[in-house]
């Protein structure tokens, strides 16, 4: 098959010229299709319609192991890798293994110090987005944790967990 049409980018090609419109999308930085509901857009037409189902709550892919129902393929493929154990992704630094690539990158970010999430308020930095929002929380006064006894707020989970010593009678 000839390769007729090619990027002026990178000079990949394809056979087709809508191939390679779709694919200058990435170069552009376009992203020409948008959902009615939230506004979020996307490069692709596919990628649009496979967001929509989060809105829908349609759930095309099903595991058959334990029934659990996915809106896109690749989280039942980790579901499956869940079930079997396998672990294709390992860190080449301490052999860590993982059941998906993200969760990877993610893990590298240990041995490599990179943290890319940063404080628009402090500028401090984190290695993951689960840390940084627990952060924001210092700067806005959200306590999301209630102790149930004596109804003090906290910020992190853990510290309610540590406060509930206090009632329990066990030590810190």
């Amino acid at each position: 098959m000839e390769r007729d049409y090619s990027c002026e980018v990178c000079n990949k090609a394809y056979s087709r010229k809508s191939q390679l419109v779709r694919h200058q999308l990435i170069h552009s930085g376009e992203k020409p299709y948008s959902c009615e509901v939230c506004n979020k857009a996307f490069r692709y037409r596919s990628s649009l319609i496979t967001h929509q189902r989060i809105h829908s709550g349609e759930r095309l892919y099903s595991c058959e192991v334990c029934n659990k129902a996915f809106s896109k393929r690749s989280p039942l493929i980790t579901q499956y890798r869940i079930h079997s154990g396998e672990k294709p992704y390992s860190c080449e630094v301490c052999n860590k293994a993982f059941n998906k690539q993200s969760s990877l990158i993610t893990h590298q970010r240990i041995h490599s110090g990179e943290r890319p999430y940063t404080c628009n308020v402090c500028n401090k930095a984190f290695n993951y987005l689960s840390n940084l929002v627990t952060h924001q929380r210092i700067h806005s006064g959200e306590r999301l944790y209630s102790c149930q006894v004596c109804n003090k707020a906290f910020s992190k989970k853990s510290r309610l967990i540590r406060h509930q010593l206090i009632h329990s009678g066990e030590t810190v």
